[in-house]
């Protein structure tokens, strides 16, 4: 787990002017790797990382160079992640190639299998990655992105080269190497407002993009990058005759979480395991208890009733038999550390549930170097309750289109909070027009009353397209899930999983988002995601035994963060500040943001999740863009304790 920085230039002169720019970029993400950093020069390439030494630790340093016996030192590979299967994958390739390694790490064995096996080695390694390999017989840089998107890779490209990094900071810093001066983008902020994060392959800044999640790309000197999909997400729900062809079902996914638990917990150092009141989170947990008994697990919450799993993880802990951490966070706290949070985000996401994760990340560093976490479990096994949602509006399918239309119109006139105002417009819709995610932030009249540029023709549709023209022939639930592979999970879920844990030097594993839980979850009906009664079904059914009583069939909260009532009490005060402060006047009206917060605080709306995707767009331009908030960014430093 580490940062990585990548400048491919047109001539080798470029690149040597461009070492000094590489040398700073590291700097802005030294979190993400405060072990060693190293930089490296080619013909016409430069590379440079900072590692968090995680396996091998005394070898696999980064830049690597490796080559066959014949073609020693040909290839040399920046990599950021874990391979989790890399020691079977070392054995095939020695067996069956003859490959020769140096190094006990997963770092060579990337290049190895690309230097036997070509492009088509990205589909067999299990785990997180993003990796640039620098061919230098080809003169040609080779890189992908791990399935899910669990790591980042962001990319720029200029009249004098194009730059990679995993963090987008480092690709500002090295904009005046490129030759280009980013900007904020507009059809960027109205996504952000709309899902409450930047879509892949966007960014804020309109010339800066990510490699999206399940690609690879090659880009040679002066050019720029190919991308190509090997990793299309197909679900295959199969038919299930009968209870014995459901447990061998359900025996099959218990199976596929064991080995991949197991293989997650690979690692020449420390794993310890966060834990929230769910079973995503306490299954992961138990699992990793099997293989170390010393098993260290982390929650957080807050002080407030119905806002904290606190009581509830503990009770698991207890159950599992495992030592367990708590960090609760104030209000307080929250406000004062949401700038260097959002300074470490890149991109703004309004998720509030980050604060809270970047703080149990801060308390797990001082145990830990590695934790695991349950995050994926609600995409690929049907955990998110709206799932439910094509059942509920299965009668308005029967309604002609243009009664349907109608029907949305009328949904127009009735008052904000009127009881079935939100469904009778949503029944209106189609799958498409109607779900893109989880959250749902601004509708668009919502959005007309605060963004000074809206604009009719960007639409949540833009994001959500493919998916759908990919899922066409499925049932609406897996079309559901699909979606949020491609959205959802990539845009908030991992984002802030990846941010905060990298911010505190932590490196974070979901063994959920492994390629083989997939492709036994991708065959899970849908009568087997959903039932009347709970989500999940077929997962619960996997791990009843495996899972404390108490959490099995519980609601997930995860971590439920109380911003709708501290924006109306401890946060009011605070939020108008900076809404005063910001200089955003040329994308927001800030009278219509004050509007909000004074309606949310008279308790006539609840604006919580509107209010605060606005306070953390400026807060985000304050730091990267204006320039007038400067956070106090720590040098990592990692006192454990015994």
């Amino acid at each position: 787990m580490c940062g990585l920085v990548g400048l491919v230039c047109p001539s080798e002169n470029d690149a040597v002017h461009a070492r000094q720019a590489v040398a700073g970029a590291l700097r802005c993400m030294r979190h993400r790797g405060p072990d060693e950093s190293g930089t490296w020069q080619g013909d016409e390439v430069v590379f440079g990382f900072n590692r968090l030494s995680i396996i091998d630790i005394e070898h696999s340093h980064q830049p690597l160079h490796w080559g066959p016996p014949e073609q020693p030192g040909r290839y040399t590979i920046l990599f950021n992640g874990e391979i989790y299967n890399y020691l079977e994958l070392r054995a095939e390739l020695a067996e069956r190639h003859g490959a020769v390694f140096g190094t006990d790490g997963d770092t060579e064995t990337i290049v190895a299998a690309y230097h036997y096996l070509g492009p088509a080695s990205v589909a067999k390694l299990r785990g997180m990655f993003a990796f640039l390999i620098w061919d230098s017989h080809r003169k040609v840089v080779f890189g992908a992105r791990d399935p899910f998107g669990i790591k980042p890779l962001y990319y720029a490209t200029g009249p004098r080269g194009v730059a990679f990094s995993s963090e987008k900071k480092s690709v500002l810093e090295l904009a005046p190497a490129l030759g280009i001066q980013p900007k904020l983008d507009r059809k960027a902020l109205q996504h952000y407002l709309i899902l409450q994060y930047v879509p892949e392959p966007e960014s804020m800044h309109g010339e800066i993009h990510r490699i999206e999640s399940g690609t690879s790309f090659t880009v040679a000197p002066g050019g720029r990058p190919v991308v190509e999909r090997y990793f299309p997400a197909t679900f295959r729900p199969r038919v299930v005759h009968g209870e014995a062809d459901a447990n061998r079902l359900y025996d099959e996914i218990t199976e596929a979480l064991r080995d991949s638990v197991a293989k997650h917990m690979r690692a020449d150092v420390t794993v310890g395991s966060f834990l929230s009141g769910g079973i995503d989170s306490t299954v992961v947990a138990a699992l990793a208890k099997e293989h170390n008994p010393d098993l260290v697990t982390f929650t957080t919450g807050f002080e407030r009733q119905g806002y904290s799993e606190i009581d509830v993880a503990a009770e698991s802990a207890a159950a599992i038999g495992v030592k367990h951490v708590v960090r609760a966070v104030t209000a307080q706290e929250m406000m004062e550390s949401l700038p260097l949070i959002t300074w470490y985000l890149d991109d703004p996401v309004a998720d509030p549930a980050l604060v809270p994760l970047w703080f149990i990340a801060r308390e797990a560093r001082k145990h830990v170097k590695v934790v695991l976490s349950g995050e994926g479990a609600d995409e690929l096994f049907g955990g998110y309750t709206i799932y439910r949602e094509p059942l509920s509006l299965a009668p308005f399918d029967k309604v002609p289109g243009a009664l349907r239309k109608a029907m949305g119109k009328v949904s127009t006139k009735i008052p904000q909070g009127v009881r079935g105002k939100d469904l009778l417009r949503r029944g209106a819709l189609t799958l498409e027009e109607r779900y893109y995610g989880n959250a749902r932030i601004f509708l668009d009249d919502q959005l007309r009353q605060v963004l000074r540029t809206y604009d009719p023709a960007v639409s949540h549709m833009d994001v959500t397209a493919q998916p759908y023209r990919e899922s066409e022939q499925w049932d609406p639930v897996t079309r559901m899930q699909h979606v949020d592979l491609f959205t959802w999970l990539r845009g908030d879920i991992l984002v802030k999983a990846d941010k905060m844990t990298m911010a505190n030097s932590l490196e974070l594993r979901v063994p959920f988002l492994d390629p083989e839980v997939f492709r036994v979850a991708s065959q899970v009906p849908s009568e087997l995601k959903l039932t009347r009664e709970t989500t999940k079904y077929a997962l619960r059914r996997a791990i009843r035994d495996i899972v404390p009583a108490h959490v099995l069939n519980r609601r997930k909260l995860g971590f439920p963060v109380p911003i709708r009532h501290w924006l109306r009490e401890e946060m009011h005060d605070w939020a108008i500040d900076h809404v005063r402060q910001s200089q955003t006047d040329q994308y927001i009206d800030k009278a219509g943001v004050l509007r909000l917060i004074e309606e949310h605080r008279a308790g006539t709306a609840d604006h919580s999740r509107r209010i605060w995707a606005l306070l953390v767009f400026m807060i985000w331009h304050g730091i990267f863009v204006e320039g007038r908030i400067r956070p106090a960014v720590p040098e990592p430093h990692y006192p454990v304790k015994l």
